[in-house]
């Protein structure tokens, strides 16, 4: 019998959706992961645990749920760090590992907001302080001061008369999701 001369990469691996050495590194460190996933339309933060069946889920949230709790916004800074403070007041584990996937690390953008909301909901995560976004980036104050002068790409906002309030909705979501005990 002859030995391979070529080798087929795993499914995923081949289609870029995971990185095995990364996430073998991950699983070895045997703490649970805050997996992050920005699509189109919305943000995804989960808790995660390895299980050697399966990866079992212990919390999510997502941004649509944000609409509920009066924040109208799915896929940007706010809303990204919303989403990682439900997840963090949602979680029992109070230590974890950040999981980006293959996504690069980008200082100040939403991942790292999402991961902002989960440290400030306390939970326990290695991280480094550059990273993190500014409050204004955060609270949306940059995000009203240039809604404020191109009305016409803030359509979404504008139906729902909100441009000018992204800030005051903002503090009002995020004193919503700091009254939720578990």
């Amino acid at each position: 019998m002859k030995d391979k001369t070529f080798e087929t990469k795993f499914k995923r691996r081949k289609s870029g959706e995971t990185d095995y050495s990364k996430r073998l590194a991950l699983v070895k460190s045997k703490k649970v992961r805050i997996v992050i996933r920005k699509t189109n339309t919305k943000i995804i933060a989960q808790a995660i645990k390895y299980n050697p069946k399966g990866d079992e889920t212990l919390a999510q949230a997502n941004s649509k749920e944000l609409d509920a709790l009066g924040f109208y916004g799915t896929n940007n800074t706010p809303s990204a760090y919303l989403t990682g403070l439900l997840l963090g007041k949602r979680m029992s584990e109070k230590e974890a590992i950040l999981d980006i996937g293959r996504r690069k690390a980008s200082h100040g953008g939403t991942m790292f907001a999402c991961l902002k909301g989960l440290l400030d909901a306390g939970i326990n995560i290695p991280h480094s302080i550059e990273a993190l976004p500014k409050e204004d980036r955060i609270n949306g104050k940059i995000l009203e001061d240039y809604a404020k002068t191109h009305l016409d790409k803030f359509s979404n906002y504008t139906k729902k008369q909100m441009s000018e309030k992204i800030t005051v909705n903002f503090e009002k979501t995020k004193a919503e999701i700091l009254k939720v005990k578990l």
